[in-house]
């Protein structure tokens, strides 16, 4: 059965057609209302970016989220977990200094920063699932404990994953770095073209890879599989296993993503933010152009149908020149698949119907 997906263009010709009042409908019309009681603790669960990175959602559209929450008596928090990787986000000090800096205060949002797995990612909770690759998963043990989830992500490309959205912000975002390495599982590979600069072996935040001579070297029992040196590499000198781990690495990520939310499937809700549509995800320090114009915000209760329409929708734009696309400028053209060719982004579909985290069966319905 096909889920509904609420849908507001970011085209606006009035004062009502602006973004901030296109918030409050889409959760409006999604039936979100609903899904919270009063005193519920409800997790508003976004990415705050990366520090250099500006792609993120803006503060001022989360504040919709949060006083539509507290008009429903709930009681709002914005939550992320700590990465995987080395930058500004590794512990909650950070990530709050972080958060700050783009400008999610309370002043601002409206509701507190709380970070979901403590202090250094280590406050956990088990959750059986019984699935293909994971018979449990490790969740943040606030995002067990709340009440009620309501996701709000950026779509984008992700250089794993081919996209990411509402079940990546799920999967990755809900789980504490030991869920992040159980998610990855691929390990680097370098090739024959080092610049034998060091920037990998500096970055690296398991001290996995070192420079020996004139190239770098993996050590594969320690590597993580984050991909943070494949980012800084001048050369491209650094690849994973895309043939054998890029399927297992989307199908680990929507089983993580199912985890996140089976005590509350009842009390969840999802936005898309479809601006500022980056080939790459917010947790690289920068924000590259856009690789196709704004398209809108989008709105479920079901994070499969949600992330099918947004892809599609996606892919039915004309892609802008100047941008990380090669050849996938014509409107129906798959723009993920062109910039990471490797990737089947459709894995994640497909796995998650298998699993019943939803269905990619959906209607669009316009406001």
């Amino acid at each position: 059965m096909a889920q509904k997906v609420w849908f507001a263009g970011a085209r606006a010709r009035g004062e009502g057609q602006n973004k901030v009042n296109r918030i409050r409908e889409l959760f409006d019309a999604a039936g979100f209302g609903a899904l919270v009681e009063r005193d519920d603790l409800v997790a508003v669960k976004l990415h705050f970016g990366e520090r250099g990175g500006d792609a993120h959602i803006r503060p001022p559209l989360v504040r919709q989220v949060v006083d539509k929450v507290r008009e429903r008596g709930g009681k709002p928090f914005l939550t992320d977990t700590a990465t995987l990787y080395s930058g500004s986000r590794g512990n909650a000090v950070d990530h709050v200094w972080t958060a700050a800096g783009h400008g999610f205060d309370l002043a601002v949002v409206g509701a507190p920063v709380i970070m979901a797995d403590g202090l250094r990612g280590t406050n956990v909770s088990t959750v059986e699932i019984n699935k293909k690759h994971f018979k449990r998963v490790s969740i943040a043990s606030d995002i067990v404990s709340a009440d009620c989830l309501i996701g709000l992500a950026h779509f984008k490309g992700h250089m794993q994953a081919g996209f990411g959205g509402a079940m990546k912000n799920l999967a990755m975002g809900c789980a504490p770095p030991a869920g992040k390495r159980d998610q990855h599982g691929s390990r680097a590979l370098t090739g024959d073209n080092c610049a034998a600069c060091g920037a990998c072996e500096e970055a690296c935040p398991e001290k996995a890879i070192r420079v020996v001579g004139k190239r770098s070297q993996v050590d594969k029992s320690r590597c993580s599989g984050c991909g943070e040196c494949m980012t800084v590499c001048p050369n491209g000198n650094i690849e994973f296993d895309w043939e054998t781990e890029a399927g297992p690495f989307g199908e680990r990520l929507v089983e993580y993503a199912c985890g996140s939310i089976l005590n509350k499937r009842k009390k969840v809700g999802f936005i898309n933010f479809l601006l500022s549509i980056s080939p790459e995800c917010d947790c690289v320090p920068w924000s590259d152009s856009p690789i196709v114009p704004d398209i809108g915000m989008l709105a479920s209760t079901d994070p499969v149908a949600l992330d099918k329409a947004s892809y599609d929708l996606v892919n039915m734009q004309a892609g802008l020149p100047n941008s990380a696309l090669k050849t996938s400028h014509s409107p129906g053209q798959d723009k993920f698949k062109d910039i990471w060719p490797r990737i089947d982004g459709s894995v994640q579909f497909r796995h998650a119907e298998r699993i019943g985290l939803g269905t990619a069966d959906y209607k669009l319905v316009e406001l």
